[in-house]
């Protein structure tokens, strides 16, 4: 044991003591080192998780996103590739996230042009012991970090914002909707 892990280890712990949701902190072992979590008991599950974004811009970029004007391109089409291509690869990406069979990912696209932004959500979805939400909020971060790289050049003071898981259903700890979220 490595006697800084440990103290790292209960500062962590005492910073969540109080919290309404005291969670055992699954990738940390009991040295404070981080490991991948063993998920070989746990049952398989269908397992669905919908997470959601934003990027805000100027009025006129919108517009230009919204008729494909921006000169790289279809911006919203090449955005729901590479944020279905960041969900199959979460895996990768993340340390510690373990690598799953996706069964299905759809990242959609809506304009607010009242708030002048794209709002994306994501839904993933697999059978198996460990859930996809790392996936859902990998999609979209992908999916708006594309949207600003292919509208840079018209707009550099885009905000990609609101990154928040807003649903997730199957395994051990049930179904969670975030409050305040409209989701199937």
């Amino acid at each position: 044991p490595h006697p800084a892990g440990d103290a790292r280890h209960r500062r962590v712990a005492g910073r969540l003591e109080g919290t309404e949701n005291m969670a055992e902190l699954t990738h940390l072992d009991e040295h404070g080192r981080a490991r991948m979590v063993d998920v070989g008991a746990k049952p398989e599950t269908e397992r669905v998780a919908v997470a959601r974004a934003e990027v805000k811009m100027r009025p006129g970029t919108l517009a230009l996103i919204q008729s494909g004007g921006v000169p790289k391109g279809d911006v919203i089409g090449v955005a729901r590739v590479a944020g279905i291509m960041a969900a199959k690869r979460t895996g990768e990406l993340i340390p510690l996230c373990h690598p799953l069979p996706i069964t299905q990912a759809s990242v959609d696209f809506a304009f607010d042009e009242a708030g002048s932004r794209v709002l994306i959500e994501a839904r993933v979805s697999t059978v198996g012991k460990t859930g996809v939400e790392m996936e859902a909020l990998t999609a979209c971060s992908m999916a708006a970090l594309t949207i600003y790289d292919m509208a840079k050049a018209v707009d550099k003071d885009m905000v990609i914002g609101a990154v928040r898981l807003v649903k997730k259903s199957g395994g051990k700890s049930g179904t969670y909707i975030r409050p305040g979220e409209d989701v199937e």
